[in-house]
Protein backbone atom coordinates (compact mmCIF):
# COMPACT_ATOMS: atom_id res chain seq x y z
CA UNK A 1 0.00 0.00 0.00
CA UNK A 2 1.39 3.12 -1.08
CA UNK A 3 -0.04 6.47 0.25
CA UNK A 4 0.12 10.01 -1.99
CA UNK A 5 0.73 13.13 -0.15
CA UNK A 6 -2.26 15.11 0.25
CA UNK A 7 -4.41 12.32 -0.78
CA UNK A 8 -7.17 10.56 1.71
CA UNK A 9 -6.79 6.87 1.17
CA UNK A 10 -9.18 4.36 2.58
CA UNK A 11 -8.74 1.02 3.77
CA UNK A 12 -12.09 -1.38 4.02
CA UNK A 13 -13.01 -4.76 4.65
CA UNK A 14 -14.30 -7.16 6.92
CA UNK A 15 -14.36 -7.68 10.15
CA UNK A 16 -10.93 -9.63 11.19
CA UNK A 17 -9.40 -8.23 8.27
CA UNK A 18 -6.87 -6.44 9.92
CA UNK A 19 -7.03 -3.00 9.30
CA UNK A 20 -6.68 -1.68 12.77
CA UNK A 21 -3.51 -4.07 13.22
CA UNK A 22 -2.42 -1.92 9.75
CA UNK A 23 -2.95 1.43 11.54
CA UNK A 24 -1.14 -0.12 14.61
CA UNK A 25 1.98 -1.21 12.72
CA UNK A 26 2.01 2.12 10.52
CA UNK A 27 1.77 3.76 14.37
CA UNK A 28 4.62 1.65 15.74
CA UNK A 29 1.69 0.17 18.42
CA UNK A 30 2.62 -2.96 16.40
CA UNK A 31 5.84 -4.34 14.95
CA UNK A 32 5.27 -6.41 11.45
CA UNK A 33 6.56 -10.04 10.96
CA UNK A 34 8.01 -9.17 7.73
CA UNK A 35 7.84 -6.30 4.82
CA UNK A 36 8.73 -2.81 5.39
CA UNK A 37 7.60 0.70 6.73
CA UNK A 38 8.57 3.64 4.77
CA UNK A 39 7.90 7.60 5.56
CA UNK A 40 9.15 9.93 4.07
CA UNK A 41 11.76 7.98 2.27
CA UNK A 42 12.64 6.74 5.77
CA UNK A 43 12.45 3.27 7.08
CA UNK A 44 10.78 2.98 10.14
CA UNK A 45 9.67 -0.03 10.24
CA UNK A 46 11.22 -0.80 13.93
CA UNK A 47 11.10 2.80 15.13
CA UNK A 48 8.57 3.57 18.45
CA UNK A 49 5.31 5.22 18.55
CA UNK A 50 7.38 8.31 19.85
CA UNK A 51 9.30 8.66 17.23
CA UNK A 52 7.08 8.12 14.24
CA UNK A 53 4.94 11.24 16.42
CA UNK A 54 8.08 13.42 16.09
CA UNK A 55 7.84 12.74 12.26
CA UNK A 56 4.37 13.71 11.76
CA UNK A 57 2.61 10.66 12.38
CA UNK A 58 -0.44 10.76 14.41
CA UNK A 59 -3.50 8.27 14.95
CA UNK A 60 -7.32 8.07 16.21
CA UNK A 61 -9.04 5.45 17.66
CA UNK A 62 -11.78 3.19 17.30
CA UNK A 63 -12.73 3.86 20.86
CA UNK A 64 -12.37 7.80 22.16
CA UNK A 65 -8.82 8.01 24.07
CA UNK A 66 -9.92 11.22 25.81
CA UNK A 67 -9.14 11.77 29.70
CA UNK A 68 -13.10 12.52 30.73
CA UNK A 69 -12.45 14.58 33.84
CA UNK A 70 -10.21 16.89 32.08
CA UNK A 71 -11.43 20.17 29.94
CA UNK A 72 -11.46 19.75 26.84
CA UNK A 73 -8.30 21.84 26.04
CA UNK A 74 -6.54 20.17 28.98
CA UNK A 75 -6.80 16.78 26.69
CA UNK A 76 -5.46 18.75 23.47
CA UNK A 77 -1.94 20.09 25.65
CA UNK A 78 -1.73 16.72 26.80
CA UNK A 79 -1.69 15.46 23.27
CA UNK A 80 0.27 17.98 21.53
CA UNK A 81 2.82 17.47 24.43
CA UNK A 82 2.99 13.79 24.13
CA UNK A 83 3.22 14.04 20.50
CA UNK A 84 6.28 16.78 20.34
CA UNK A 85 8.24 15.08 22.66
CA UNK A 86 8.15 17.41 25.65
CA UNK A 87 7.84 16.61 29.06
CA UNK A 88 4.94 16.58 31.20
CA UNK A 89 4.09 20.01 32.69
CA UNK A 90 1.88 20.50 35.31
CA UNK A 91 -1.47 22.65 33.30
CA UNK A 92 -1.35 25.64 34.99
CA UNK A 93 2.05 26.00 33.51
CA UNK A 94 1.09 24.72 30.03
CA UNK A 95 -2.04 26.29 29.87
CA UNK A 96 0.26 29.98 29.66
CA UNK A 97 2.75 28.58 27.05
CA UNK A 98 2.19 29.64 24.29
CA UNK A 99 4.27 26.90 21.95
CA UNK A 100 1.38 24.91 23.62
CA UNK A 101 -1.86 26.95 23.48
CA UNK A 102 -2.10 28.49 19.95
CA UNK A 103 -1.91 25.36 18.47
CA UNK A 104 -4.24 23.38 20.83
CA UNK A 105 -7.02 26.29 20.37
CA UNK A 106 -6.50 26.58 16.89
CA UNK A 107 -6.97 22.78 16.62
CA UNK A 108 -10.01 23.19 18.56
CA UNK A 109 -11.44 25.46 16.30
CA UNK A 110 -10.85 23.49 13.09
CA UNK A 111 -13.10 20.60 14.98
CA UNK A 112 -15.76 23.43 15.67
CA UNK A 113 -14.80 22.92 19.34
CA UNK A 114 -13.28 26.43 20.00
CA UNK A 115 -16.16 27.35 22.08
CA UNK A 116 -16.04 24.58 23.96
CA UNK A 117 -12.18 24.44 25.32
CA UNK A 118 -12.68 24.84 28.93
CA UNK A 119 -16.12 22.40 29.49
CA UNK A 120 -15.30 19.20 30.51
CA UNK A 121 -14.66 16.61 28.34
CA UNK A 122 -17.22 14.10 29.74
CA UNK A 123 -20.23 16.42 28.80
CA UNK A 124 -19.23 16.48 25.02
CA UNK A 125 -21.67 14.53 22.69
CA UNK A 126 -20.41 11.73 21.28
CA UNK A 127 -20.21 12.84 18.06
CA UNK A 128 -17.88 15.97 19.99
CA UNK A 129 -15.91 13.29 21.61
CA UNK A 130 -14.95 12.17 18.09
CA UNK A 131 -14.19 15.49 17.22
CA UNK A 132 -12.23 16.03 19.75
CA UNK A 133 -10.12 13.05 19.59
CA UNK A 134 -9.06 14.53 15.91
CA UNK A 135 -7.80 18.26 17.75
CA UNK A 136 -5.57 16.16 19.98
CA UNK A 137 -4.05 14.12 16.72
CA UNK A 138 -4.35 17.33 14.67
CA UNK A 139 -2.42 19.93 17.51
CA UNK A 140 1.48 18.45 16.65
CA UNK A 141 0.78 19.55 13.27
CA UNK A 142 0.90 16.13 11.77
CA UNK A 143 2.12 15.38 8.01
CA UNK A 144 -0.13 12.03 8.02
CA UNK A 145 -3.11 10.93 10.11
CA UNK A 146 -4.28 7.37 10.73
CA UNK A 147 -8.13 7.79 11.18
CA UNK A 148 -9.42 4.26 12.81
CA UNK A 149 -13.66 4.52 12.10
CA UNK A 150 -13.91 8.37 13.32
CA UNK A 151 -17.29 8.02 12.49
CA UNK A 152 -17.93 4.98 14.65
CA UNK A 153 -21.01 5.27 16.74
CA UNK A 154 -22.44 8.43 15.25
CA UNK A 155 -25.70 9.42 13.80
CA UNK A 156 -26.46 10.28 9.96
CA UNK A 157 -26.48 14.38 11.20
CA UNK A 158 -22.73 13.99 12.86
CA UNK A 159 -21.43 11.81 10.28
CA UNK A 160 -22.08 14.27 7.75
CA UNK A 161 -20.64 17.00 9.90
CA UNK A 162 -17.21 14.55 10.12
CA UNK A 163 -17.56 13.93 6.19
CA UNK A 164 -17.40 17.93 5.59
CA UNK A 165 -14.34 18.40 7.95
CA UNK A 166 -12.37 15.23 6.47
CA UNK A 167 -12.82 17.16 3.06
CA UNK A 168 -11.49 20.54 4.57
CA UNK A 169 -8.35 18.95 5.14
CA UNK A 170 -7.95 17.53 1.90
CA UNK A 171 -4.55 18.61 0.05
CA UNK A 172 -3.49 19.70 3.59
CA UNK A 173 -3.06 16.43 5.51
CA UNK A 174 -2.38 13.06 4.13
CA UNK A 175 -4.98 10.75 5.81
CA UNK A 176 -5.24 6.98 5.86
CA UNK A 177 -8.69 5.85 7.02
CA UNK A 178 -10.45 3.13 8.32
CA UNK A 179 -13.86 3.48 7.59
CA UNK A 180 -17.05 1.11 7.81
CA UNK A 181 -19.46 3.94 6.60
CA UNK A 182 -19.09 3.07 2.95
CA UNK A 183 -21.17 6.33 1.97
CA UNK A 184 -18.62 8.11 3.78
CA UNK A 185 -15.81 6.24 2.49
CA UNK A 186 -17.13 6.97 -1.17
CA UNK A 187 -17.49 10.43 -0.66
CA UNK A 188 -13.99 11.04 0.96
CA UNK A 189 -11.75 8.42 -0.95
CA UNK A 190 -9.28 9.96 -3.22
CA UNK A 191 -8.52 5.91 -3.40
CA UNK A 192 -9.71 2.66 -1.91
CA UNK A 193 -7.43 -0.52 -0.75
CA UNK A 194 -10.00 -3.60 -0.21
CA UNK A 195 -8.08 -6.22 2.74
CA UNK A 196 -9.79 -9.71 3.19
CA UNK A 197 -8.02 -11.96 5.83
CA UNK A 198 -4.98 -9.56 5.95
CA UNK A 199 -4.22 -9.04 2.37
CA UNK A 200 -5.24 -6.43 -0.30
CA UNK A 201 -6.78 -7.69 -3.12
CA UNK A 202 -7.62 -4.83 -4.60
CA UNK A 203 -6.39 -0.78 -4.87
CA UNK A 204 -7.82 1.88 -6.92
CA UNK A 205 -10.55 4.81 -6.96
CA UNK A 206 -14.09 4.72 -5.50
CA UNK A 207 -15.53 3.93 -8.95
CA UNK A 208 -12.80 1.46 -9.67
CA UNK A 209 -13.27 -0.46 -6.21
CA UNK A 210 -17.52 -0.46 -6.57
CA UNK A 211 -17.08 -2.01 -10.26
CA UNK A 212 -14.39 -4.89 -8.86
CA UNK A 213 -16.39 -7.74 -9.35
CA UNK A 214 -13.42 -9.75 -6.79
CA UNK A 215 -14.34 -6.67 -4.50
CA UNK A 216 -18.23 -7.05 -4.60
CA UNK A 217 -17.71 -10.47 -3.89
CA UNK A 218 -15.50 -10.56 -0.62
CA UNK A 219 -16.75 -7.63 0.43
CA UNK A 220 -19.41 -5.06 -0.88
CA UNK A 221 -21.85 -7.52 -1.80
CA UNK A 222 -22.45 -7.80 1.76
CA UNK A 223 -22.43 -4.24 2.79
CA UNK A 224 -24.82 -3.50 -0.11
CA UNK A 225 -27.55 -6.25 -0.09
Amino acid sequence: IDLRAGEIHAVIGPNGAGKTTLISQLAGEQMPDSGRIMFDGRDITHQPTYSRALQGIARTFQITNIVHDLPVIENVLLSAQAQAGHSFRFWQVARTDKTLIEPAMEALRRVSLGQRADDISRYLSHGEHRQLEIAMALAANPTLLLLDEPMAGMGAEESARMVDFLTSLKGEKTMLLVEHDMDAVFALADRITVLVNGRAIATGAPDDIRNNEDVRKAYLGDEES
